[in-house]
């Protein structure tokens, strides 16, 4: 198991370079989780498309349908102490360190290319970049 932020997932789901990187993680591990706040920033992902016209409004729906099957059951709440504990203690978002917190409550790594997440929880984080040859041992 392992906690992805919604950039891994926009990878995995939208064309992208880090696609393969993405996709080699998922035939890695399948288990991926992620807190409920992944839900709202995908669809902004999808809304800055849109505006962009990279995609419609039908294909962002259908993507953003087909990221919360593919995510059904592996949404998490996280405690808002410990997100507000963390964002104190770095210079983190709350919104990234919703993230963090829930590696550390699953106590698994959070994957993400966020180099503040990065940098701020180098115990509990790892580089999608990183995954080839850290999350495959």
């Amino acid at each position: 198991m392992i906690v992805v932020d919604t950039n891994i997932l926009v990878y995995l789901f939208l064309p992208t370079s880090q696609t393969p990187m993405a996709e080699a993680l998922l035939r890695k591990d399948s288990d991926w989780v992620a807190p409920m706040l992944w839900r709202s920033e995908f669809r902004n992902v999808l809304a800055g498309y849109m505006r962009r016209k990279a995609l419609s409004f039908d294909e962002a729906c259908v993507l953003q349908a087909e990221a919360e099957h593919f995510m059904a059951s592996a949404e998490h709440d996280v405690k808002s102490q410990e997100v507000l504990e963390l964002a104190r203690s770095s210079d983190c978002s709350a919104y990234d360190c919703e993230y963090a917190a829930l590696a550390m409550q699953l106590g698994v790594k959070l994957v993400t290319m966020d180099g503040k997440l990065l940098k701020a929880f180098p115990k509990h984080t790892l580089s999608l970049s990183d995954t080839r040859a850290e999350h495959g041992r």
